[in-house]
C-alpha cells in the first residue's frame, strides 16, 4: 500500500489508500485457518467451581 503519512487531509488519504487497494493483486485463498498460529488456552479445571 502507498505510504500516506505525509498527507494530512483525511479524505484525500482515504482516496489514495482505496485506489492502492483496488490496484493491488488479489491475495488468493488462505493457506491455513486464520487463528492456527494463535496460542491455545488450556481449559479451566472441570468439576466443582473454584470459589
Amino acid at each position: 500500500m502507498a505510504n500516506t503519512k505525509a498527507i494530512t487531509d483525511t479524505l484525500e488519504r482515504k482516496k489514495i489508500k482505496r485506489a492502492a487497494r483496488k490496484a493491488a493483486p488479489a491475495k488468493g485463498p488462505r493457506a491455513g485457518a486464520r487463528g492456527e498460529s494463535k496460542q491455545k488456552l488450556k481449559k479451566a479445571s472441570r468439576g466443582k467451581s473454584k470459589r
